[in-house]
């Protein structure tokens, strides 16, 4: 059964695809990726990422700004949200360590496998169920299972999705995301997990590697060194899930070709360079002032796609699906949290 399904008769808000100079959007998507930085060195608490996601919801619906945002910047925006992201995300294989992920044991490489596999389908079945329109589910489901935007961008990569369906499912995502970083820590106690536990359910349960270290650091350091390696497994099935899904949506994507009239690869090649960038932090060969740029350089980069991303948000046309996003997104949230947890207690 193909993973995607987009139902007809569903009415999209049209994206202005000017073809004037990039220019200004991609210098108002560094302005955001700028600020939400600061936001973050003020408020340790909020993620650079989900600050750079609503900042750029929030620009696009000032009144001073709405016009420049959908008009002269929107070129550039909309190329942030799809190149910028792709080299962040092959930056973000720089930060895969492989041999500290295979530490932790088959037991719980196998769990975080079975927590991406039953998050994965349970949120697509439910989605379709809930009759969000377009690739909604689909990518609302990658990012609770893998790793929130970075992953909702990655597969809209290999799926052809609307713009809209993208920024929409990545303000879901990330508020959701948020969220866990103020519920999940009031838990520990009532669930009787310990410290190392805990860190193990926040890194198999919450979705952006930022909100994971916001979530896990509230238990100390055991904690926040668990949740890490155990996210890193999830963000490690990132390139065979896009492999996946551009197997699934091969036949819509058959007559489509590049600008260059070439057919486009079944896997992209930003999900090569992911790999590859993994297998060159296993080597050892970097130094760690090279890693350290890197990991810098993925979340300027990662930061202006979702700028980019959130100011395609359309408020008012998400309010239309708001009840069923929002059922989507508590439903998901569940379905994570507790196959995670029973995961986590199987291999305690």
């Amino acid at each position: 059964m193909a993973l995607l399904h987009r139902p007809h008769g569903v009415a999209v808000r049209p994206v202005s695809r000017e073809t004037s100079t990039p220019w200004p959007g991609l210098a108002a998507a560094a302005s955001g990726a700028l600020a939400a930085w600061c936001i973050h060195r003020a408020v340790p608490a909020v993620p650079m990422l989900t600050a750079s996601v609503v900042l750029g919801i929030a620009v696009a619906h000032l009144p001073g700004l709405r016009t420049f945002v959908r008009g002269t910047a929107r070129p550039g925006l909309s190329l942030a949200g799809r190149r910028l992201m792709r080299i962040g995300i092959v930056l973000l294989g720089l930060g895969l360590g492989l041999d500290q992920v295979l530490r932790l044991g088959w037991a719980t490489v196998t769990m975080v496998a079975g927590v991406v596999a039953a998050t994965f389908f349970g949120t697509l079945w439910l989605g379709r169920r809930l009759g969000l329109p377009g690739d909604q589910p689909l990518l609302i489901a990658t990012g609770y299972s893998i790793c929130g935007a970075s992953a909702i961008g990655a597969v809209s990569e290999v799926s052809g999705s609307d713009e809209e369906d993208v920024a929409a499912s990545v303000a879901l995502v990330t508020l959701c995301g948020t969220l866990a970083i103020a519920v999940l820590p009031l838990l520990q106690g009532p669930l009787g997990l310990s410290d190392p536990a805990f860190g193990r359910w926040v890194g198999a349960g919450v979705h952006d590697v930022g909100q994971v270290v916001a979530t896990a650091q509230t238990a100390g350091p055991d904690a926040l060194g668990e949740a890490v390696l155990v996210k890193l497994m999830r963000v490690a099935l990132l390139a065979p899930l896009v492999a996946a899904v551009a197997f699934s949506v091969r036949d819509r994507r058959r007559g489509v070709r590049t600008a260059s009239g070439r057919r486009p690869a079944p896997v992209p090649l930003f999900v090569a360079g992911f790999l590859a960038a993994a297998a060159l932090r296993a080597t050892g060969a970097l130094p760690d002032v090279a890693l350290e740029w890197a990991h810098t350089a993925q979340e300027a980069l990662l930061a202006a796609a979702l700028f980019g991303l959130g100011s395609a948000v359309h408020l008012p046309t998400l309010a239309r699906t708001g009840g069923r996003a929002a059922a989507l997104g508590l439903g998901a949230w569940v379905v994570v949290a507790g196959v995670s947890y029973g995961g986590v207690l199987l291999t305690v």
